[in-house]
């Protein structure tokens, strides 16, 4: 085998690993019969990977131009060039081949390019008499029938620009949903394996350790199981996700180690542990009907599954759910806290405003409302607070009835040398210089 066969076959067997090649046969050839386009799955290099030969032919015109092989090696450079560009724009790519028939190219495009799906030997327009003579000219050289082969191509279905996108489109929606289906399939496969062997490792110390430590010690890291469970609620409360998801693994172990044989009871035991962490979540601010919600998701999912490996894998990405659902709803809380301090600010920006009197009117801690508000909007409460004062202040200058004085107190400052120090920073002048400027 050289080495070009090799790396054919490495692409399928990546191909097969991703998505049934059979299924991937189902649809090229569906697709061919129901439109009578002939679809093939190339690589790169032009090479075929999967043909519908036996469900649809090439055309005349094709056959012919294949049948000599230097002409089947222009096509095979055709479709490479087809498929470089498809792949670096990463959208359907149509083009004439090197016999002057229309063709496109879909693009696979996953992590690893494979390459893309040809389809075609179309015409977009009536042949006339100089097509007919540049397909001859196309074809010089070829060891063919030159008037059989001008006589095929005037056979050729016509299509429509709209009908030719609209063909290659299809292709290029179907063919990537099917592959990124395969990959998210492959993606769950690898991380149940990597779960699997870290279970199955920490399965084995714990066994020896316990052998080593005789039933008394065991019986007491029997007992652990509970404080880790309450461990895993503290973690869930405080949003930590990682830790928790380490906890989880533990905790796990500690589960299949018991009941590896037993589905029913797994699950069980996994459901408990869905109903601590639910909690927590409602204990660290998330909605109880949300929650619910999930709660009866799960549990739902729980029935559906049938091997221990798939339930530690659904336990993580469960977990996984409850924080990230927990994290957006504390995100989405601070930003309503953040609008209402910011509000009570501008409310209240006359008056002698301390961070507490801030936190005490949206009802959170003085230390966790200035975290949040700094993270939010860049800038401190106090620093906020000056703004609010400055921007008023500035509107108040450009009124001929205020004096500097008079606007230093309305504006919340009770020390007009303060205040023309800040104002000063802030915008670059003094508050006298602004308010000849404005008059």
């Amino acid at each position: 085998m050289n080495q070009g066969d090799q790396n054919q076959d490495k692409k399928l067997q990546w191909l097969e690993k991703l998505v049934d090649r059979n299924l991937l046969d189902k649809m090229l050839c569906s697709f061919s019969k129901s439109t009578g386009l002939k679809a093939i799955l190339v690589d790169n290099k032009g090479n075929t990977l999967i043909s519908t030969d036996h469900a649809i032919k090439d055309c005349n015109f094709c056959e012919m131009i294949k049948s000599d092989s230097n002409g089947a090696k222009k096509c095979q450079r055709s479709y490479a060039r087809a498929c470089t560009e498809a792949s670096k724009y990463g959208e359907p790519y149509i083009f004439r081949c090197h016999a002057g028939l229309i063709m496109w190219a879909a693009p696979i495009l996953l992590d690893e390019y494979v390459g893309s799906i040809i389809c075609g030997q179309v015409l977009m327009w009536e042949p006339e008499d100089y097509f007919l003579e540049e397909i001859e000219e196309m074809v010089r050289g070829l060891n063919i029938d030159v008037a059989a082969v001008k006589w095929s191509a005037a056979q050729l279905e016509i299509m429509s620009s709209d009908k030719v996108q609209a063909a290659a489109d299809l292709l290029f929606v179907v063919a990537n949903q099917i592959m990124q289906s395969g990959m998210t399939v492959l993606a769950q496969r690898r991380e149940i394996t990597a779960q699997q062997a870290r279970l199955a490792e920490e399965i084995q110390a714990r066994k020896r350790a316990e052998f080593a430590m005789g039933t008394i010690e065991s019986r007491i890291i029997s007992s652990n199981s509970l404080d880790k469970e309450q461990e895993l609620k503290s973690m869930v409360r405080n949003g930590e996700k990682q830790a928790g998801g380490q906890l989880l693994e533990k905790l796990l172990v500690d589960i299949i180690a018991k009941n590896s044989n037993h589905i029913d009871t797994l699950r069980t035991r996994i459901m408990e542990l869905v109903v601590i962490i639910s909690r927590a979540a409602v204990d660290g601010g998330a909605e109880l009907t949300e929650i619910l919600k999930l709660n009866a998701l799960f549990h739902q999912e729980l029935l559906e599954i049938t091997s221990p490996d798939e339930l530690c894998l659904w336990a993580k990405n469960m977990l996984e759910s409850f924080m990230n659902y927990l994290e957006t709803n504390k995100n989405q809380k601070n930003l309503l806290a953040i609008q209402k301090a910011a509000e009570y600010i501008r409310k209240n920006y006359r008056n002698k405003l301390t961070i507490d009197d801030i936190a005490q009117a949206v009802y959170l801690s003085p230390c966790y409302v200035s975290r949040i508000f700094k993270q939010g909007l860049g800038c401190t409460l106090m620093e906020y607070l000056t703004q609010v004062r400055v921007e008023e202040a500035k509107t108040m200058l450009k009124n001929p009835k205020y004096n500097v004085m008079q606007v230093a107190e309305e504006s919340g400052f009770e020390d007009p040398g303060y205040f023309t120090r800040v104002f000063k920073k802030l915008e670059g002048i003094t508050p006298s210089r602004f308010k000849q400027y404005a008059l």
